[in-house]
């Protein structure tokens, strides 16, 4: 299935009493780029993140957002600075001898400078975390793949859409390109009427004349090299996997047949065909680059 490489997802839940978000988005890119960031404290699981979007995500540039929140369960150790307090409430009451205040120092007022405290967790099972974090990288996953996904149909509907387009422009070039030369072979059979009046035509000549510039025109390989790519492109966007890079590949060597087309042509019905084959493939190529 074709998928965009812009999407996003998100997840929040809550387990033994841990609160867990997971935000995934992405944007377009080469490769695959990550960008992760985890609540301080639990960066060990920033690696294993990585490696495990990585089986997942094929390119695009990801940003990662992982919040872990504090367990119900989890036994904490509060320890007091009584050097950095008795320091505060000294200053306190300094302050309020100085200026005639009232000395109402509290608890709860020395309190307020959290600078005081120190909060010492007990170690963490790493392999417990992730396991706790898992389900919600899943989940958001989940949905940022179903938008990618979403995203990449519609885009394949366009891309193939406007190669229907240029397919049937081809064959106006197709069936257009002989008349040019009927066209040319009567031209130059009138000048040369017109050149030596009553004298006999070389009808030879302008046979050969005639040859010589059908074969100048000739686009017949350019058109079935055309075709055949457009019957390889629609091949490539019926697998899955990462297949952006093929399609750019095979829109450059559109690119390269419609410009020789365009090189060879010299009626102007047809250069205007060679316009529109070009505007439609920059369209498809803008399309491709937002493909995985």
């Amino acid at each position: 299935m074709v998928r965009s490489m812009t999407g996003y997802g998100r997840c929040e839940i809550s387990v033994d009493g841990r609160d867990i978000s997971v935000e995934i988005k992405s944007v377009n890119h080469r490769y695959f780029e990550t960008s992760i960031r985890v609540t301080r404290g639990y960066s060990f699981i920033e690696d294993r993140l990585k490696k495990y979007l990585q089986t997942k995500i094929n390119r695009g540039k990801v940003d990662v957002f992982v919040s872990i929140g504090a367990s119900e369960n989890e036994e904490s150790d509060v320890t007091v600075n009584h050097s950095l307090a008795a320091g505060y409430v000294n200053a306190l009451r300094e302050i309020a001898e100085r200026y005639g205040l009232p000395d109402d120092i509290t608890a709860t007022s020395v309190a307020r400078y959290s600078d005081i405290f120190s909060v010492h967790k007990q170690p963490e099972d790493e392999e417990e975390i992730w396991n706790t974090v898992l389900p919600a990288v899943d989940s958001a996953l989940s949905d940022f793949i179903s938008m990618r996904e979403a995203e990449g149909e519609r885009m394949k509907d366009d891309v193939l859409n406007r190669a229907e387009t240029i397919i049937g422009i081809v064959s106006e070039i197709e069936e257009r390109s002989p008349q040019t030369v009927i066209e040319y072979k009567a031209k130059l059979t009138e000048r040369i009427n017109e050149l030596l009046e009553n004298s006999t035509v070389d009808e030879e000549r302008i046979a050969t004349e005639a040859a010589i510039f059908a074969d100048k025109i000739a686009v017949d390989e350019e058109t079935v090299r055309l075709r055949s790519h457009f019957a390889q492109m629609n091949e490539i966007m019926s697998k899955d996997g990462a297949i952006g890079r093929k399609l750019d590949f095979i829109v450059q060597e559109m690119n390269r047949e419609a410009n020789t087309i365009g090189s060879k042509v010299t009626d102007a019905q047809l250069a205007h065909k060679v316009v529109d084959i070009k505007a439609e493939l920059e369209k498809i190529r803008e399309q491709i680059q937002n493909i995985e």
